[in-house]
């Protein structure tokens, strides 16, 4: 299978603080790729070199066979990256409604699959309050709107760092329940996440990191049988 986002010998940090060393990491069409670790390792560093909002020290980038190491973030957007960030900076004062629409990107030559619409129904709960500021809604509603807004865009990749971070269950629940949907649909994603046990029937493959080197790679099956990497690389 071609791969859709391939980046190798991803050296990158701040200043004179180097973070990453040597990362390798690619995501096929359609597949679901888990980045894992313990805070601090350099998940969130990876993915900003991925989506273009930080410069590597050394190695390349490429999507669908195109070099965009370095490139502007916008540019990255442009040809299908979307990303979900830890904290979902939804804008206060644009409703539901006006977040999705100001988003909204279909591809060229194609139907809009991700339209408001469709993004109600996969999100019935942001359907019931489209006419909501950002600022009225709750923290999970927030981060429902935020891959709902990162859909819109109608992205190849789908990226979200910290997917579930600080939600309620309930929350959580329906947020991997989208996940599931968006896999079942074809759609490519990689995700950060801490809760292991839920990422395991969701991804295809998962990478694992301690302090900017890539430790351990390979499926779930084989994650979940050495439940050692759980307690040495994760604190599960």
């Amino acid at each position: 299978m071609s791969k859709l986002l391939e980046a190798a010998g991803i050296e990158a940090g701040y200043g004179a603080s180097q973070v990453l060393f040597g990362i390798d990491i690619d995501v096929k069409p359609g597949e679901v790729m888990a980045l894992l670790g313990r805070n601090g390792m350099g998940k969130s560093t990876l993915l900003k070199v991925l989506t273009g909002t930080l410069k590597p020290m050394r190695g390349s980038v490429r999507f669908e066979g195109a070099d965009i190491g370095g490139t502007r973030p916008d540019a990255i957007g442009r040809r299908g990256v979307a990303i979900v960030p830890e904290g979902r900076h939804v804008f206060p004062n644009l409703s539901v409604d006006e977040h999705l629409r100001a988003f909204a990107r279909p591809r060229a030559g194609q139907a809009p699959r991700w339209t408001a619409d469709a993004l109600y129904a996969l999100f019935p709960r942001l359907g019931e309050r489209k006419a909501n500021a950002g600022n009225q809604l709750s923290g999970g509603e927030q981060q429902m709107l935020a891959i709902a807004r990162a859909l819109s865009t109608h992205p190849k990749l789908l990226i979200l760092d910290e997917a579930t971070e600080g939600l309620a269950p309930v929350i959580r629940e329906e947020i991997w329940r989208c996940l599931a949907t968006l896999k079942a649909e074809g759609e490519a994603i990689l995700v950060v996440d801490k809760y292991v046990q839920r990422l395991l029937p969701l991804a295809d493959r998962h990478l694992i990191l301690e302090r900017g080197r890539v430790v351990w790679a390979g499926d779930s099956a084989a994650l979940d049988a050495d439940r050692g990497l759980w307690t040495r690389y994760l604190g599960v």
